[in-house]
């Protein structure tokens, strides 16, 4: 496997030599200093060109970057909006086991798209010297109340949600609505949570990846409790998992954020829960 001063000396020697590439930057986790180091890190190019074209029609020039395994054209894809005139990239598994998110972009689309990120080449001196050199951008953000009581609100009411689907044996339907819906607003109130320990001055990562870093053990291993296999009395238990570990957290947040908390919003939304699960499969009301 090829090191990181391989991998860059490669990706910036090809931009040198490539006339149609004026500057060249690396962005995502290898630029940000509290992110972990690992072997799955992959390398996030942006070459800055002139244009596009020749390298959307030469199907070989991106060989020059080692033997490859596999790739994908995410700008192809059909299902999601593009612009290959400002934008086409590549999504590489090599065959040494690097990995690069390579993209090609004019100066205008690259220059809008900015975050953190560090300049490998600059031949006309159009890349701006980064003003950021932490992950601040991406920390959690201090809640406000309505912010809360939105969630809140939100997760309580979604649960009837769940309710009939598995009274329905609907469980695709369960699932989705517990993963899409409920879990975001679970995983919200846990990284305000972690924000509100840490002086907000922590990231919890894409879909809340590092909150193993900032939870205790234990209220980790109750989150993780709230995944669950496609069988019906497992996930009863894992959404049950789910409000007591939502309920202590938001209870806990109202205190310390002196946040007015709806608890029987809850305890209805709870109680209404209960009630279903013991509901016989062939009930013909759902209160008597």
């Amino acid at each position: 496997m090829r090191t990181e001063t391989e991998m860059i000396s490669l990706i910036k020697d090809i931009a040198f030599k490539e006339e149609n590439i004026r500057a060249a930057y690396i962005e995502g986790s290898r630029t940000n200093p509290n992110a972990p180091r690992d072997i799955f890190q992959d390398y996030d190019i942006v070459y800055v060109v002139t244009t596009t074209k020749p390298f959307r029609e030469d199907k070989e020039w991106i060989n020059r970057f080692g033997k490859i395994l596999y790739m994908h054209y995410p700008e192809d894809n059909v299902f999601y909006p593009s612009d290959i005139e400002n934008c086409y990239g590549w999504q590489i598994q090599f065959a040494d086991g690097n990995r690069i998110d390579l993209h090609v972009c004019t100066k205008e689309n690259a220059l809008a798209n900015l975050e953190l990120y560090q300049i490998l080449v600059d031949k006309d001196g159009i890349m701006p010297y980064p003003q950021e050199t932490t992950d601040k951008r991406y920390w959690v953000k201090e809640p406000t109340e309505i912010e809360f009581q939105c969630t809140c609100s939100n997760f309580w009411w979604c649960l009837n949600n769940v309710a009939k689907g598995l009274w329905r044996n609907e469980l695709p339907y369960a699932l989705d609505m517990i993963n899409f819906t409920l879990r975001p607003q679970l995983r919200r109130l846990l990284e305000w949570k972690i924000g509100i320990e840490n002086n907000f001055s922590v990231s919890a990562g894409k879909s809340g990846k590092y909150l193993k870093k900032y939870l205790t053990e234990e209220t980790y291993g109750q989150y993780l409790t709230t995944y669950s296999i496609a069988e019906i009395e497992s996930i009863w238990n894992s959404v049950f998992e789910m409000c007591a570990l939502f309920q202590n957290t938001a209870a806990e947040l109202s205190q310390k954020q002196n946040f007015v908390y709806d608890f029987e919003q809850a305890e209805n939304s709870l109680r209404f829960l209960h009630h279903v699960r013991k509901l016989p499969a062939d009930a013909k009301k759902i209160y008597s």
